[in-house]
């Protein structure tokens, strides 16, 4: 199992669907798209201390213990979710919403998808934390954030990293979205 589908396992998808009111299936296809454009947009942000996000402050903030037993959504704090997401994408955090919220077709919406991201914030950053920990399989041997991220996106690819960011969110949300969110994340990388 790659990191990736170990994080991607880490998510409660029936108690996601059943807070956004929506079947698992669905669930599942916005969670798999939302995912690597999080991990994109964190590593966008890795190491920058002029962004809006400081990655390494809130990824030892989290609490690693979230994903002791299985995560339990009623204990992921939504509100710093949010803040999460939007100091990740900054004024773009609205296209990129948009953007996901053309995944999977009518029954994923832009609402649904903005409803999701601040539930898989904290999540995420709380793998990321417990990587950089030496937690769990295939931990990072003192690498740092940015090079977990970079694992992790490694594996949204199935291992093939020549494709790079573009590739991976034309994977996750089909190629006219991921054109899309691959232009905001370049925009956010760029800034660095």
């Amino acid at each position: 199992m790659t990191s990736f589908d170990d994080l991607l396992s880490q998510v409660p998808v029936a108690q996601i669907a059943e807070k956004l009111g929506v079947d698992e299936a669905t669930a599942k296809t916005a969670i798999d798209a939302a995912v690597p454009v999080l991990l994109g947009g964190f590593q966008a942000q890795a190491g920058n201390s002029d962004s809006g996000l400081n990655l390494e402050h809130e990824v030892a903030s989290q609490p690693h213990a979230l994903l002791d037993g299985g995560v339990d959504l009623n204990q992921v704090d939504t509100g710093n979710g949010n803040q999460i997401v939007d100091q990740t994408f900054g004024s773009d955090k609205n296209t990129v919403i948009s953007a996901l919220g053309n995944v999977g077709g009518n029954a994923i919406s832009q609402d649904l998808m903005g409803k999701l991201l601040p539930m898989l914030a904290p999540i995420v950053l709380a793998y990321l934390g417990k990587k950089a920990a030496g937690g769990g399989n295939g931990a990072a041997g003192g690498g740092g954030i940015g090079d977990i991220l970079g694992s992790l996106l490694g594996g949204a690819t199935g291992g093939n990293a020549g494709g790079g960011l573009g590739d991976i969110l034309g994977k996750a949300v089909g190629q006219n979205a991921g054109n899309v969110l691959g232009n905001v994340l370049g925009g956010l990388l760029g800034k660095k």
